[in-house]
């Protein structure tokens, strides 16, 4: 099978786009033919500055929405031919023509969604929902504030926020303002003609998914117990009790049974997905590129085969 796989750690550029052994689930897994991979900023970030445990020649990409090919033994949640999405963990690979991964990490594909918009979905949604609900614990009524609110991840957390029945503030760039604002946002702050920490106060929650600049102010508009929540960069030691705060570094898990409920989610008509770009497989070192120019609303796909249900409509 075609695939993408690095030889050596560093920028996009060592992204190969080359011909491997295909995959067999074992117990407990299933085989996905994938129609579509999503790009995250993981994907760069993993390749850069590699994980303890990451090994060479690593696959890559963690997003895959795609079609059950084949099942492990004991695997009862799953049937051949079934429309699925989820993400992967290191050393499976998203990028390829086929993926293997254990049960627990996948749903079936939302009925609304194609395969491409579904590919978009799993490590930005669940970075949002797991962010928002499992770590902060967001209770209708409370303030969050989300950072980079027209990405990947913050178009998602600004609607699951908007569904829980929270008051939720953005920031984004002039020409996402109007998105954001689309999404649900009670509030939208252009960053770059207006300080948020000049113009907030007493907010509950705030996912920050900048780091720097943008995570130091963050600290003085939550509330005494608020809760903080970064995806890019660690807690200032001592910094959340001298504030009264509370705060965590975290990364996206795999989650099946959460990413049910975000399908549900999604065919309920509650939350929308936003797909910005989509490029072949082998175009893969340009996506990541993209990527790391951080400008981009919504997400980035990687098409890796037709789409059944248009093979079938066009014939």
């Amino acid at each position: 099978m075609k695939a993408i796989r690095i030889h050596q750690f560093g920028g996009p550029e060592v992204l190969q786009f080359e011909e491997i052994a295909e995959p067999q689930p074992g117990q407990g897994e299933i085989r996905i033919r994938v129609i579509a991979a999503g790009v995250n900023p993981a994907d760069w970030k993993m390749i850069e500055n590699p994980r303890p445990g990451a090994t060479l020649p690593m696959p890559v990409g963690l997003d895959v929405a795609g079609v059950v090919d084949m099942v492990g033994p004991g695997v009862q949640e799953f049937q051949q031919a079934q429309g699925v999405f989820a993400k992967t963990v290191m050393g499976q690979g998203g990028f390829a023509e086929y993926t293997v991964v254990n049960t627990s990490q996948a749903a079936r594909k939302p009925n609304t969604l194609d395969f491409v918009s579904a590919a978009g979905v799993p490590t930005a949604a669940l970075t949002a929902w797991q962010a928002l609900f499992d770590i902060a614990g967001l209770q209708p009524g409370q303030t969050v504030l989300i950072h980079a609110a027209a990405g990947g991840v913050g178009n998602f957390a600004v609607q699951f926020a908007k569904w829980k029945g929270a008051r939720v503030i953005g920031t984004a760039s002039g020409s996402h303002v109007a998105f954001v604002q689309s999404l649900g946002a009670d509030e939208v702050i252009d960053y770059t003609t207006q300080q948020f920490g000049d113009v907030l106060k007493n907010v509950d929650v705030v996912l920050d998914s900048m780091g720097g600049e943008t995570l130091a102010q963050s600290w003085q508009v939550l509330k005494p117990g608020g809760f903080l929540v970064t995806l890019v960069a660690p807690i200032p030691e001592g910094v959340p009790q001298a504030r009264g705060v509370n705060a965590r570094q975290m990364m996206a898990k795999a989650d099946g049974g959460e990413l049910a409920q975000i399908a549900q989610l999604i065919d309920e008509g509650r939350v929308k997905t936003f797909v910005s770009t989509v490029l072949p497989l082998s175009e893969a070192r340009q996506a990541l590129e993209m990527s790391k120019t951080r400008h981009i609303q919504g997400k980035i796909v990687l098409r890796v085969a037709e789409d059944p249900a248009l093979r079938q409509r066009a014939a």
